[in-house]
């Protein structure tokens, strides 16, 4: 369930983009104007605000946002301002372009794979392509050392089903199989890839639950007690998740990055704005569930200003 709210009655794109272009004139940026517009506009809508800016000013209206607004606020418009497809395309090329790949930049690409429907997938693959000269899964394996490049290669070339079906004797079969491959301490071994990268989101879940029945545990416990790779166990351990539950995930990671002493404002814009049109509804419920707060009252009390003001419009206020 999507949270962003597009009033009954929107100006056409080429008034949208003269509003923008009015809030970029003399000496100072109108920044409410730039929420009150991009921030209530949906996928479509703001596809034609683009178009049309480009029409009317000549300019590309990502490279006037980007010159006209500034630091973690401008991240997050243009962030919303891309085409979904090219938006993910972009983020897993920074996560491959930069020197260190820990987990928890990995983990952007995993989700990209895990958490979207198989057309998207296709769509960003296209955008890879299209923009950067390389296909995604040739620039995972090319720079992240295996095996996590073999598990993420895999998760980034399925095209899974997407109907609602699923069979109980085959998730009984390969909840059997995981288990081989966990009790041989062989994570990477080619069956979990092929279930994991492979069966349909319901079929998965299903054979999540007959692993627990079979065995007594589940799999992300069974996974996280298994030796070997660390790394290679904390992005199984992702891939389930987010597999069972896209919506605690994404709650885990807003609960991740306002924890503690400073904030991952990165992240934060992340889980907000790439699923703001997706499941943010229901991340936020996970999030009261898991946090006994609302994801709302913890951004609020985390950033400030104009940033703050552009992701409560996706968390439900009347901004």
């Amino acid at each position: 369930m999507a949270t962003i709210r597009v009033p009954d009655e929107v100006p056409s794109p080429a008034q949208d983009s003269e509003t923008l272009n009015q809030a970029f004139r003399g000496w100072g940026t109108d920044e409410k104007a730039i929420i009150r517009v991009l921030g209530k506009r949906n996928e479509s809508q703001r596809k034609r605000i683009r178009e049309s800016y480009r029409e009317i000013y000549g300019k590309d209206l990502i490279d006037v946002l980007t010159s006209e607004l500034s630091g973690d606020f401008m991240k997050a418009v243009v962030l919303w301002t891309y085409d979904p497809a090219e938006r993910d395309a972009r983020l897993a090329n920074n996560v491959l372009n930069g020197k260190k790949k820990s987990i928890d930049k990995l983990k952007i690409i995993l989700e990209i794979s895990c958490t979207t429907s198989p057309n998207h997938l296709i769509a960003v693959r296209k955008a890879y392509c299209s923009l950067f000269d390389s296909s995604l899964e040739e620039h995972i394996a090319s720079s992240v050392p295996f095996p996590l490049a073999k598990l993420l290669v895999t998760l980034a070339t399925s095209f899974r089903y997407d109907k609602d079906m699923a069979d109980t004797e085959v998730a009984t079969i390969e909840a059997g199989m995981l288990r081989e491959a966990i009790t041989a301490k062989q994570l990477d071994h080619d069956h979990v890839l092929y279930i994991l990268g492979t069966r349909s989101i319901y079929q998965l879940r299903a054979t999540f639950v007959a692993y627990k029945q079979s065995y007594g545990n589940t799999l992300d416990k069974d996974v996280d007690g298994c030796p070997g790779d660390t790394d290679l166990k904390s992005l199984l351990q992702m891939v389930i998740l987010c597999i069972e539950s896209p919506e605690k995930h994404f709650a885990k990671v807003v609960s991740d990055s306002i924890e503690g002493f400073g904030t991952d404002e990165d992240s934060l814009t992340r889980a907000i704005v790439t699923r703001a049109e997706v499941d943010l509804m229901k991340a936020r419920g996970e999030y009261f569930n898991m946090y006994n707060t609302s994801m709302d009252n913890a951004t609020i009390g985390d950033v400030s200003g104009d940033y703050k003001n552009f992701l409560l419009t996706f968390l439900g206020s009347k901004i």
